[in-house]
């Protein structure tokens, strides 16, 4: 833990390529008493409609960004982003310090015990890394991974690719962690079991 951390609270960073079984795994620690500070729940406050980051993206992308509720257009920004290299770059730029901010606020009031935030993109994010005292992935190859967000999302697997592809590699995420839980051909109970014990070792109860 860092020396600096007063408040004796493990910050854990949770991150997974997307079907990984990351949120399933968030809601397991959750069960086990962290504090979830979710930064994808967050993205989407910023922006559905009235969020805090709306404005800003109609200015940098244009009104077909918003769509006629007033929320993100998500499936015109998904298609910029993959037809235009700069539009993520452009995107992020917006978005992630935002919801750094409201992440760390979050977690601020976590005074004893773990929180865990719940980062797609930590392994793409150096800044994040230093946030947290611990990393833990959860992975699965993406043959796994693109079958389940198909089934999940209803995407073709041609877009379901492309996202992967927007994402760290598997090697990448791997380098980056303190632990790593393979959610691939495993019972949720035995994915349960190996939450619980990793619990055990990096947030142990006191002795009575």
């Amino acid at each position: 833990m860092r020396s600096d951390d007063v408040d004796a609270v493990l910050r854990i960073g949770l991150t997974g390529g997307i079907g990984s079984g990351k949120s399933t795994v968030a809601a397991m620690l959750v069960q086990e008493g962290a504090v979830l500070v979710d930064t994808d729940a967050i993205a989407l406050e910023l922006t559905q409609v009235g969020g805090a980051a709306i404005e800003a993206l109609r200015q940098d992308f244009g009104a077909r960004a918003i769509d006629e509720s007033g929320a993100l257009n998500r499936a015109h920004m998904r298609t910029l982003v993959f037809s235009e290299p700069g539009a993520k770059r452009r995107l992020e730029a917006i978005l992630h310090p935002m919801i750094g901010a409201e992440a760390q606020r979050r977690a601020a009031a976590v005074r004893t015990g773990a929180v865990v935030f719940d980062v797609p993109l930590l392994a793409e994010s150096s800044h994040w890394r230093a946030r947290v005292d611990r990393v833990l992935v959860v992975d699965c190859d993406e043959t796994t991974q693109i079958e389940r967000v198909m089934l999940r999302s209803k995407w073709t697997r041609s877009t379901a690719e492309q996202v992967i592809g927007q994402q760290a590699p598997r090697l990448a995420r791997r380098r980056c962690a303190d632990a790593v839980i393979f959610n691939q051909n495993i019972s949720l109970a035995e994915l349960a079991a190996e939450v619980h014990a990793l619990w055990g070792r990096w947030c142990p109860q006191p002795e009575t």
